[in-house]
């Protein structure tokens, strides 16, 4: 591949990954509740994700996912379904009740975030959002000049997509962290999830409503 676009590749890529979307909603809240190894953790299963993606498209499976209808729909129907069961989750933690304690003072949630969990979360989050596949099957065939092999080039350029955003997410998880004493005030705490909760409904019902 030519230097010139890598670097065309890197540029696009950047202004995407810093885009907020649902993968940083997630990243953001499990760095609020798992603190920074559940934050990095949940960047991880969205970078291994995004992984999957850039592997399957270097085979052509995504194409065929992407020339399927019904096969998209079940994809982009399963994980907008995820994003609002992850988003109830949070709006009934912010509605639900404080266990005491005044503004001042720290507290943890009463139930610490796992990092398996958070993995999880993060690799569902990116592998339910067909999106990715679109991206991918149009974004990486623009940088690969012709004639040359297409399924190392178009890997290598996902996984570099992959790392970038894994990068990008665990900055916010933890700036997330490193603000947790003041983030984690039950206040503050429930007013983030609430906010949190509903941005993840808004993203699940675009993601469900979008066209291609």
């Amino acid at each position: 591949m030519e230097a010139s676009s890598v670097v065309a590749f890197l540029g696009v890529s950047a202004l995407v990954i810093v885009t907020p979307g649902p993968d940083t909603a997630v990243t953001v809240r499990n760095a609020l509740l798992g603190g920074r190894a559940g934050g990095i953790c949940t960047a991880l299963g969205v970078s291994v994700g995004q992984a999957i993606w850039a592997f399957a498209t270097s085979l052509g499976i995504v194409a065929l996912l992407v020339a399927s209808e019904p096969l998209f729909l079940a994809v982009k129907y399963a994980g907008a379904t995820y994003l609002v069961w992850l988003g109830l989750h949070a709006l009934r933690a912010a509605w639900r009740p404080g266990g005491g304690g005044d503004a001042t003072t720290s507290a943890r949630p009463a139930k610490r975030l796992g990092r398996g969990a958070a993995f999880r979360q993060g690799l569902v989050s990116d592998l339910g959002n067909p999106k990715m596949a679109v991206f991918f099957a149009s974004l990486l065939p623009q940088f690969v000049p012709a004639g040359q092999p297409a399924f190392t080039a178009f890997l290598v350029l996902g996984l570099a997509f992959s790392l970038m955003t894994f990068l990008w997410l665990a900055a916010y998880a933890v700036a997330v962290a490193r603000a947790g004493d003041v983030l984690r005030r039950p206040r503050i705490r429930r007013a983030i999830e609430g906010v949190t909760g509903a941005l993840l409904i808004g993203l699940g019902l675009r993601i469900a409503a979008e066209q291609r």
